[in-house]
């Protein structure tokens, strides 16, 4: 199968909204990780940032191959409270 070495402008915009929904995402669960208390759920909010780092770096790999950019924050969120 071939694989396009240009994204379709929709398919761009989509990826774009993606990212954009999992950036924000991350922002909450970094927020939360210094909000609770329960150590279980304190680790289950730590894996979701991991993981969501993980897919907002695949996806802007994949948003390399936009016809068009739009730059993308390297900075990723803390959380406040340790």
């Amino acid at each position: 199968m071939n694989h396009p070495t240009c994204l379709a402008p929709h398919e761009a915009v989509d990826i774009h909204e993606v990212l954009n929904f999992k950036t924000l995402c991350l922002a909450k669960s970094a927020f939360m990780q210094g909000l609770v208390f329960d150590q279980e759920l304190k680790a289950l909010l730590q894996k979701d940032v991991q993981m969501t780092t993980q897919d907002i770096a695949a996806l802007q790999a994949l948003y390399e191959k936009a016809p068009f950019r739009s730059p993308v924050p390297e900075s990723r969120p803390v959380p406040t409270l340790q």
